[in-house]
């Protein structure tokens, strides 16, 4: 399993000393889309409003045409299942997104927390621990929350 892990990553995670802008954008989309499904199960009940927001999140902010959407949306949760923990992806956030990119991707995780209208603990402390590993404040990580809470 762990030969598996490694494969996927370097095929689709890794960055190529030469890689193209395509490259990059296709495998951000695809760790925020799998930070995204990890939230999904976190309180192992996946809700078909949470499924229904995580295609409109992942529409909306990548722009991605219906078959690239299946496609992100496969990928993302084949890669959750393996993952290991939330800092492969973090880390690949981390080199490419400004401050307000992880800003609207912990947004973006309220909003799937938020879409089945009840908050599971497990669902804020993965939230809480994703934007710690992004080094989004504290108060940032409050603001979107009662944002996305509040429908502002």
């Amino acid at each position: 399993m762990i030969v598996a892990i490694k494969r996927f990553f370097d095929n689709q995670l890794a960055s190529p000393d030469q890689e193209s802008a395509e490259h990059k954008a296709s495998r951000l989309r695809l760790a925020s889309a799998a930070l995204m499904f990890e939230l999904l199960k976190t309180d192992r009940h996946i809700d078909a409003r949470e499924t229904d927001m995580l295609r409109q999140v992942l529409e909306n902010t990548f722009q991605l045409g219906k078959q690239q959407l299946d496609d992100i949306i496969a990928l993302a949760e084949e890669e959750a299942a393996q993952a290991v923990s939330l800092y492969e992806f973090t880390s690949l956030v981390n080199e490419a997104y400004d401050y307000a990119d992880k800003v609207l991707l912990i947004e973006n995780l309220w909003r799937l927390a938020l879409a089945d209208e009840h908050l599971d603990k497990y669902e804020e402390q993965m939230i809480r621990k994703t934007a710690d590993l992004l080094y989004v404040s504290h108060s940032d990580f409050i603001r979107t929350k009662l944002r996305v809470r509040d429908g502002s």
